[in-house]
């Protein structure tokens, strides 16, 4: 892996932050059999897996996996999400994604799950931005990032190598 000068968070750091935020998710749903965890379509959701995979080792909660597809471009769309309603209705769940830039993403999201009883609702991203245009705040963060609007964060989760740069 070639380190970039524009490095934000580099391997280490990024498993830290997912750690932390795993004993964060664990503490607010300490009393919780079952947490959904629901990861935006593509980073969001491989950042929900490796979180997954810290919860069962830290905590005796059954994390589950659902994988929340979001048009992007028209998030007003229909959203899918890989696990039925039955699923996740009157459960704690948390939402995820890998950065909180404009909230547009996460809102929908939020929209999209508050349709059904649900215990608990949470977010967590790994990267906030601090550029929001919409209500919407990550309750388990990373690390906050004030940036410019033309910069762009890219996260890379899979692989060997985890990194979080600027572009």
């Amino acid at each position: 892996m070639t380190v970039k000068n524009n490095t934000i968070l580099n391997h280490r750091e990024i498993t830290h932050k997912i750690r932390r935020i795993a004993f964060q998710i664990y503490e607010s749903n300490v009393d919780e059999k079952e947490v959904v965890l629901a990861g935006i379509d593509k980073n969001g959701y491989v950042f929900a897996k490796k979180l997954k995979t810290v919860l069962e080792k830290i905590s005796d909660i059954n994390p589950i996996l659902c994988k929340v597809s979001i048009d992007k471009k028209h998030p007003w769309k229909d959203i899918k999400t890989s696990i039925s309603v039955e699923d996740y209705k009157n459960k704690s769940i948390v939402l995820v994604d890998d950065v909180l830039n404009s909230g547009t993403t996460l809102i929908y999201g939020v929209k999209h799950f508050l349709n059904v009883p649900l215990k608990q609702f949470k977010t967590a991203v790994l990267v906030n931005r601090n550029h929001k245009k919409y209500p919407v705040k990550a309750d388990f963060k990373g690390i906050s990032l004030s940036t410019s609007l033309n910069e762009h964060v890219q996260v890379m989760l899979e692989g060997k190598t985890y990194e979080v740069f600027l572009e």
